[in-house]
């Protein structure tokens, strides 16, 4: 075989092998393991993939949860506002609707406007348009809405996203989608995992704080506490594993702070205390209403450690060492609120909570059921479009090379969704049994324009058939595309995954499959003349 006359089948070989090294070499990436104990007392929740292959399975192939959810928020567009005014009118608002500094957030969209949203589900319109007139600014009822900002949605799909990841349930993650009222949605998907462990991983805004309380002499000589807020998560950097404490110590999560937090932190520790009379000076547990110098850990609002400085961690401190190091440990009551805390700290924490509309939950031993019967209406398709290729040309050097082309399509196909690690639904096993289709009917086009004008006596008469096939070939895969287009960028749910399969397959059919069947046809006709 000349290699240069041929290089569409070389290049159709590669990417065989390529396929076949992506769906069942191991590497070691098939399932993840989440450290510590598994909500179903196992030791670890393992990621759906294909066994035998590299394959990932979705929801409707392994069983899982399927969560609907809205954030919760109300959002005033187009306010009159200056980038110098946004500290103080955060203040004001927050302060008017009793809510924390970080629930209220505003993004300038002009120099002089901006967008200001509130996360608060108790906050009504006409209080949040009051809380903003008494900060200064004009905006009445009808510039709010319900709902957040597109940045918002985005934040909290890639931080859902990470969560699912670091919680050891691979092949899940989560999308934004529009109903047709358009509003927005944000849909989480967990392959082989309950609604309370998809709960545990998303149910809150994961909010960290490191809260420092130490005594303070007022002018009266009374000693009244303070309570004052050192880190929060985006403070932190290198977040380790969660662990066991040894030697009766509490689990704990090791961190790192960024370069800038550090010095913040050590200016409060020594400035108040607690790298001197409040080493080992925490009293909390015992003595809530005189707790001494603590550092608590707190997530969403809720202590779950009071630790006190420790004799080693004072010192460097003291010295500056630390702000080299800037390394330390977070404390909590049990190993899994430190799980909690790592996944927290890596995924950041979400916007706003969570308002569930709408659940599902499929069992795993349903899900199973529907792999052999979609490998079967696979496998049904291709025999039903051999038979009448078979039928229509009674000629095996035509059919089977164009069967085995189809069937290589679908080949490399499946190499790609394991090489991006693509989670199978049912919506890709469609696009899949709609590849077969317009391959198959591709590949008829060129045999009749090939074979259908007499005998092929030389390469070049074939190539002249071969262009005019092409074309039209072409422009039905550009046809497919752009049809197919709106359906993979617009979040539909089902409908993306059919869309992408079936643009991704046109794809590879019309650059080198289809070329590689006509290679193979010219060989076997022009060798027989």
């Amino acid at each position: 075989m000349n290699i240069r006359e041929n290089w569409r089948i070389v290049m159709l070989v590669v990417l065989v092998v390529l396929s076949g090294v992506a769906l069942f070499v191991p590497t070691g990436s098939g399932g993840t393991v989440a450290e510590g104990n598994a909500t179903n007392g196992t030791d670890g929740q393992v990621a759906s993939s294909g066994g035998l292959t590299n394959l990932q399975y979705g929801l409707e192939l392994s069983g899982g949860t399927r969560l609907r959810a809205q954030l919760v928020g109300l959002t005033a567009e187009e306010v009159s506002i200056t980038a110098n005014d946004t500290q103080s009118v955060r203040r004001s608002v927050a302060d008017e609707l009793g809510v924390q500094g970080i629930n209220v957030n505003i993004r300038q969209t002009t120099r002089n406007s901006g967008t200001i949203e509130v996360f608060a589900e108790s906050v009504t319109s006409k209080e949040f348009a009051t809380a903003l007139g008494t900060a200064g600014l004009d905006v009445s009822t009808d510039q709010i809405r319900d709902g957040v900002t597109d940045e918002t949605l985005d934040t909290a799909e890639r931080v859902l996203t990470d969560r699912i990841n670091a919680g050891g349930l691979t092949g899940g993650g989560a999308s934004v989608v529009r109903s047709a009222a358009g509003e927005n949605f944000v849909v989480v998907e967990v392959p082989n995992a309950n609604r309370s462990e998809v709960l545990d991983l998303i149910g809150s805004p994961g909010r960290v704080e490191v809260v420092a309380e130490y005594p303070e002499s007022a002018a009266n000589g009374t000693t009244e506490y303070q309570n004052q807020t050192v880190l929060t998560g985006e403070d932190f950097t290198g977040i380790s594993p969660a662990r066991q404490g040894e030697e009766g110590r509490p689990p704990y999560v090791q961190v790192t702070l960024t370069e800038e937090a550090a010095p913040r932190y050590s200016e409060v520790m020594m400035d108040n205390g607690f790298t001197s009379q409040g080493i080992g000076n925490c009293r909390w547990r015992q003595n809530p209403d005189d707790p001494g110098w603590c550092l608590y850990t707190v997530v969403d609002g809720d202590i779950t450690y009071a630790a006190s400085m420790g004799n080693d961690l004072a010192p460097l401190i003291e010295s500056g060492e630390f702000l080299n190091d800037r390394t330390f440990i977070l404390q909590t009551g049990n190993f899994s609120q430190a799980q909690t805390l790592k996944i927290n700290l890596e995924s950041g924490a979400l916007p706003t909570t969570l308002d569930i509309q709408s659940e599902l939950y499929l069992a795993p031993s349903l899900a199973q059921s529907f792999k052999p019967l979609a490998l079967l209406t696979g496998l049904a398709a291709w025999l039903v479009v051999s038979g009448v290729v078979f039928y229509r040309y009674r000629e095996a050097r035509v059919a089977i090379p164009m069967l085995v082309t189809a069937a290589t399509e679908v080949f490399i196909l499946l190499g790609f969704a394991a090489t991006i690690g693509l989670a199978l639904d049912l919506s890709h096993i469609a696009g899949l049994i709609a590849v077969i289709g317009t391959g198959v009917d591709d590949l008829i086009i060129i045999a009749d324009e090939i074979l259908q004008q007499g005998k092929v006596a030389t390469g070049r008469v074939f190539q002249n058939r071969f262009r005019k096939a092409f074309w039209v070939i072409g422009a039905a895969a550009a046809t497919t595309i752009i049809a197919m287009s709106p359906l993979a960028v617009l979040s539909l749910g089902d409908l993306q995954g059919f869309a992408i399969v079936t643009i991704v397959g046109v794809l590879i059919g019309v650059l080198v499959t289809r070329p590689a069947y006509g290679d193979v046809l010219r060989n076997l006709l022009i060798s027989e003349e």
